[in-house]
């Protein structure tokens, strides 16, 4: 799971999803508070297992165990989609150009995601969220209401496996690294698709 991490980020790369120091990715360890994120600012095109970054959730946020390097900017938003789960998660965040596009343009990928089976048959795409300060508490509250549709069901459930973030990118959630990736790989293809169509957007983008 944790060399997965540096996979993820390496073929992003790859694809054009993130310049070299963007993005990050966190695993949580099944049946614990222990959490292992990438580190800041580092290129993520050479990042393996000793690479990451070892966090505590405890019930004030985190605790960073490791001291040799900065977690990711994004450490709250991680830890909040990690701390009501269990069992082993990945959250992978990602800056793919023609998803963020499509919100630019004005399209609601939720809504997009229900035209295209291949997409909505294995992943659930949630509402996105405007555009917020990066690796800002804000931005971590609004990707985790948006994630578990909190305003609506009032709990804690992570509901959706992807959501965008309007002017950024986006997070996407599984049981792990690949998963989360195949997430938003399925999402970046059909934005891909409606905008080499050229149809323009019938509505604005469903932000909360």
């Amino acid at each position: 799971m944790i060399t997965a991490m540096g996979d993820v980020m390496r073929r992003a790369h790859e694809k054009g999803w993130i310049t070299t120091r963007d993005g990050n990715v966190s695993v949580r360890r099944k049946g614990t508070d222990i959490m292992y994120i990438t580190p800041s600012g580092t290129r993520k095109t050479i990042l393996h297992p000793e690479s990451m970054l070892k966090v505590r959730l405890v019930p004030s946020g985190y605790e960073i165990l490791s001291k040799d390097a900065e977690p990711s900017g994004e450490l709250s938003m991680h830890g909040m989609l990690q701390r009501y789960h269990r069992a082993t998660r990945a959250v992978v965040h990602l800056h793919p150009t023609s998803t963020i596009a499509a919100m630019f343009a004005g399209w609601n990928l939720q809504e997009l995601a229900g035209e295209f089976p291949e997409l909505h048959r294995y992943t659930r795409v949630g509402p996105s969220v405007p555009v917020l300060p990066i690796c800002s508490d804000e931005l971590a509250i609004k990707t985790f209401e948006a994630m578990t549709n909190k305003k609506e069901s009032g709990t804690n459930m992570i509901k959706f496996d992807i959501i965008g973030q309007a002017g950024h990118g986006v997070c996407a959630v599984a049981s792990n690294p690949w998963d989360a990736f195949e997430h938003v790989e399925r999402l970046e293809h059909i934005c891909q698709i409606v905008l080499a169509s050229g149809k323009k957007p019938p509505n604005t983008c469903n932000i909360l």
